[in-house]
C-alpha cells in the first residue's frame, strides 16, 4: 500500500520548504571549516546580553510547562505598541502565525493572494489547507498592490499575503501605498502584513502600521524576534489583529506554541533597545559594503531594505555550489522563479569581506 495516497492531493503536491544549508551539513559534506553562512538572514550579533541572561533564569524552570498564554510577553508587546492582550497571538515564529491565519480563515476551494517572488510560505501555508494560491506577478520585484487588489475581488479571495521588506527580492512598499491599498481593498477580504524585516527600515521608510489597526479590522501584522533580535533558534513570533481575528487563530493555535525560554528572551529582547540599534547600524554599513562589492563586480542586485541583497549572476547554481566550496554559504532562490538570481545576508565586517573574495574567485574560475 502506498501511504502516501492516504493524504489529500493537495498535500501529495506540495514542495516541502527547503532552508538554508547548516553550516555543519556543509562541514559534514566537504569537510572544511571556518564557513560563513550568510543564507538565512540570521543576526550576526546572535542574541542580546539580556536575551541570554533571561535564557539561563528560565531554564531554571524547564520542567514546568511554559505560560500557555504568554501573558509576559504580551504584556511587553501592550506597554511597547497600546494594543490589547487579546489582539496579540503568539507563534513559533512568524511562519507558524502565517500558518495560523491559514487554518483559521481558508477551506479548501478557497483563494489567496500574493505577489510573485514572495515568501515561499504564503502559497505552502495556502495550499498546506486547500486553498488556491493565486500568484499576481510583480512590479520590479516588487508587489503590484494594484493588480493584487483586482486578482482578490475578481476571485473573491479571503486572504491577501504581502510582505514589507519582501523577502527574497528585499524590496519595499511606503506607508501611503499600504494604507491606499487597505482602503480600496472590501473589508471582508483579510491582509495578512508580514513585517518581518521591519526593524531594518531606515529612519525615513519607516511607518506606524500598528495605529492602522483601528481603522482597518481585516489587516493582520505579524512580526518576529528571529531577525533583528536574533533569536531565530528559539522560534517566537507575534501577530496584532482585531480582536475577533486573534481569536480564531488562537482556537487554531497549539496551546504551548511558544516555549517559556523563548518567551523570557522575547521580552528581555523587546526591551533591549540599543542592541537592535546596534544591529541596524551594522547591517546599514553591511549593506553598503555588499553592494559596492557587487557593484565593482559588475553584478546587478536589487536595492534593499531587509538584511540581505539578491544579486543576478550567471550560472547561479554552479555558483552556489562553488561558494559553498570556498567556505560561503549564500542561497540560491531559483524557486522564486528567480533562476539567475542568489541571496546574501548581510553578516559581519569579515564575513562579508570573505563573501566578496570568494565571489570575486568563483566568478575569475568562470571566466
Amino acid at each position: 500500500m502506498n501511504y502516501c495516497d492516504l493524504a489529500p492531493s493537495y498535500i501529495r503536491s506540495i514542495a516541502p520548504y527547503q532552508p538554508g544549508k547548516p553550516i555543519a551539513e556543509l562541514e559534514r559534506e566537504l569537510g572544511i571549516t571556518g564557513i560563513v553562512k550568510l543564507a538565512s538572514n540570521e543576526n550576526p550579533l546572535g542574541a542580546s546580553p539580556a536575551a541570554k541572561a533571561a535564557m539561563l533564569e528560565a531554564i531554571k524552570s524547564i520542567a514546568l510547562y511554559p505560560d500557555g498564554n504568554g501573558f509576559d510577553l504580551k504584556d511587553a508587546l501592550v506597554k511597547r505598541y497600546g494594543v490589547t492582550h487579546a489582539s496579540i497571538t503568539l507563534g513559533n515564529g512568524s511562519n507558524d502565525l502565517l500558518e495560523l491565519a491559514a487554518r483559521a480563515f481558508l477551506a479548501p476551494g478557497d483563494k489567496v493572494v500574493y505577489s510573485a517572488h514572495a515568501f515561499a510560505v504564503y502559497a505552502l501555508a495556502s495550499q498546506a489547507v486547500g486553498a488556491t494560491g493565486i500568484s499576481v506577478p510583480a512590479i520590479n520585484f516588487g508587489h503590484d498592490l494594484d493588480a493584487m487588489r483586482q486578482a482578490a475581488q475578481d476571485n473573491q479571495a479571503k486572504i491577501v499575503f504581502i510582505a514589507n521588506p519582501n523577502n527574497p527580492t528585499g524590496t519595499f512598499l511606503s506607508a501611503d501605498e499600504l494604507q491606499s491599498f487597505m482602503r480600496k481593498l472590501p473589508a471582508n477580504i483579510l491582509v495578512v502584513l508580514d513585517e518581518a524585516y521591519n526593524e531594518y527600515l531606515p529612519e525615513d521608510k519607516r511607518y506606524d502600521s500598528i495605529s492602522w489597526l483601528k481603522d482597518f479590522p481585516n489587516l493582520i501584522i505579524s512580526r518576529t524576534f528571529s531577525k533583528a533580535y536574533g533569536l531565530a533558534g528559539l522560534r517566537v513570533g507575534y501577530a496584532m489583529a482585531h480582536e475577533q481575528v486573534t481569536d480564531m487563530m488562537n482556537r487554531v493555535r497549539q496551546p504551548f506554541n511558544v516555549n517559556s525560554v523563548a518567551q523570557a528572551a522575547a521580552v528581555a529582547a523587546l526591551r533591549d533597545v540599543s542592541f537592535v540599534k546596534r544591529t541596524f547600524e551594522l547591517n546599514q554599513r553591511g549593506m553598503m559594503q555588499i553592494t559596492e562589492g557587487l557593484t565593482k563586480l559588475g553584478l546587478e542586485y536589487i536595492p534593499s531594505y531587509g538584511n540581505f541583497v539578491a544579486f543576478r549572476i550567471g550560472g547561479a547554481t554552479a555558483m552556489y555550489r562553488r561558494l559553498l566550496e570556498l567556505g560561503v554559504i549564500v542561497r540560491p532562490i531559483s524557486n522564486y522563479d528567480m533562476p539567475d538570481w542568489l541571496r546574501v545576508s548581510i553578516g559581519l565586517e569579515s564575513e562579508n569581506a570573505k563573501f566578496l573574495t570568494a565571489l570575486k574567485q568563483a566568478i575569475g574560475e568562470q571566466k
